[in-house]
């Protein structure tokens, strides 16, 4: 039977050594106030220690010392599980310190094993992964030189077929964030942009004996429509009641309360951007990219566009007639209407239906998308792809596995080179101004997140779209197909690259 308490009480069920499931998704839909009690009594008293955090998604807010920073910061984890790491500002820096095991998997794989956990399974078996990165015959899902735990991701055979096996440690506690609690100590969403892995954690940590933990923004004394509850009382141990400071109509949009037609979606979006862009900076090589790579769809595509320099297909989709003839889709379950960006992403303006994170990653895996637009750190010869570890950095490889794994057209979109890249746009005509000094097209990728050699096993359309010109994956490699007007082929691109490549392209 659930009780009842205050942040401080509830936290008080976490013991040493607790493995903690999390439901947020970057940096939205945390329980924010339970992790500052946890860091408060961890901070007072050396306790709860030893702890493992396994999220989906990740579990930041965007700031150094909010959320869960405090207590990570002062030892109270051990190992961290996560498929992102984007809004974890100093948890990102720590990592590379060796100050504790981390591990990034794919988002959508541990959602399928949280899911498998709470139906009784050890694991989950997937075939993304394979020939990237977490791949234990190429890396690994290891981010230091501490994190050796093998039991994570196993490749295995079956009935002929290659898998990978992803197994995650029993979760005891659910950290969850949830709109109301009713009398029965039922748990609706209405208010929250997602519902996550919310109801498979819960049922797994009740499965395992262990305790869940709901913040909610209120309590009610009518109960919820069946339908409106994603988790019912019944696996709830503690409610913690804080009530929301207020916040502008814009976040509004992202709950579902109100309807908002097509013809509304940018002015919301605008009004978000406003409160949650992370960078306010015009770039012309992102907007010749995003015009671009928006030329690839079609009417009825079933779509997802990644963050970054993607984004700009979105407005560029509006601009072509097309944003109303597809149908958007964003990791954390969201299908139609407009994915937000920025501090935000994750949430959908005007979304047609928003259901289980799991569920969206069983569509992604079986190559229920047609397209996607993904960005990149760099692409090597072969046509493989790294997109989430940088020189001394990394956020994470995210959904991005998942969703390049089967979709029939990849489309990835990044810039040629990077850091000083100048480039002037006048009408379609593109005129390098000065190259940047980081190259992205490379000999060997640091790290794979995207496998060109699975992807022509899959039969898949892979395109790497730049402000200079367009690559398709060959039989050989990465092909030229199309150069851009203003732009010389062999000074601008052939002289540019370090590997020589097959020309395909009018010249």
């Amino acid at each position: 039977m659930y009780r009842i308490m205050t942040a401080d009480e509830a936290i008080n069920l976490i013991k040493d050594g607790d493995v903690i499931a999390l439901n947020s998704f970057l940096g939205i839909d945390n329980p924010v106030e339970l992790h500052e009690a946890l860091y408060k009594r961890y901070h007072a008293t050396g306790s709860p220690k030893h702890l493992t955090a396994i999220s989906s998604a990740g579990f930041g807010a965007w700031d150094d010392d909010r959320a869960a920073e405090g207590y990570i910061r002062e030892g109270a984890v051990d190992k961290i599980i996560c498929g992102h790491f984007g809004a974890m500002y100093s948890t990102k820096r720590l990592v590379l310190e060796d100050r504790f095991e981390a591990y990034n998997l794919p988002l959508g794989c541990i959602s399928h094993a949280l899911r498998a956990q709470a139906g009784g399974l050890p694991g989950a078996l997937s075939k993304v992964g394979l020939d990237i990165f977490v791949d234990p015959r190429l890396e690994g899902p290891g981010i230091n030189s501490i994190s050796k735990d093998d039991s994570l991701v196993k490749y295995v055979i079956l009935d002929g077929e290659e898998f990978l096996y992803y197994k995650l440690p029993k979760i005891t506690v659910a950290m969850i964030k949830g709109t109301c609690a009713d009398r029965k100590g039922n748990i609706s969403f209405d208010d929250m942009f997602t519902a996550g892995d919310a109801l498979s954690i819960c049922q797994a940590v009740k499965a395992n004996g262990g305790k869940v933990i709901v913040q909610v923004d209120r309590l009610v004394v009518k109960t919820s429509r069946p339908h409106s509850t994603i988790i019912p009382g019944c696996l709830v141990d503690a409610i913690v009641e804080i009530p929301p400071e207020p916040r502008h109509a814009a976040y509004e949009s992202l709950t579902g309360s109100f309807e908002i037609p097509y013809t509304q979606w940018q002015d919301w979006a605008e009004m978000l951007g406003d409160r949650t862009r992370t960078k306010n900076v015009t770039n012309i090589s992102a907007e010749i990219i995003g015009r671009r790579a928006a030329q690839e769809l079609r009417p009825d595509d079933i779509v997802n566009i990644g963050v970054g320099i993607p984004e700009k297909v979105t407005e560029y989709a509006r601009i072509n007639g097309m944003l109303d003839k597809i149908t958007l889709t964003v990791e954390s379950g969201g299908v139609g209407g407009f994915p937000a960006s920025g501090k935000v992403f994750g949430a959908v303006i005007g979304a047609d239906s928003i259901y289980d994170m799991a569920n969206q990653f069983d569509l992604y895996n079986n190559g229920g998308l047609d397209i996607c637009f993904m960005g990149g750190i760099e692409v090597d010869r072969f046509g493989n792809v790294n997109a989430h570890k940088g020189p001394g950095s990394f956020a994470g490889v995210g959904g991005f596995a998942n969703i390049t794994a089967k979709t029939p057209t990849v489309v990835f979109c990044l810039t040629f080179n990077t850091k000083g890249l100048l480039v002037d746009d006048n009408e379609g005509v593109v005129t390098i101004r000065q190259e940047g000094e980081i190259g992205k097209f490379v000999d060997h990728v640091k790290s794979i997140s995207f496998s060109a050699k699975r992807a022509k096993e899959n039969g898949q359309r892979v395109v790497y779209i730049t402000e200079r010109c367009v690559f398709e994956l060959g039989e050989n490699g990465l092909k030229l197909t199309e150069v851009y007007p203003g732009v010389d082929v062999e000074k601008d691109i052939l002289k540019k690259l370090p590997f020589n490549v097959e020309v395909d392209a009018p010249m």
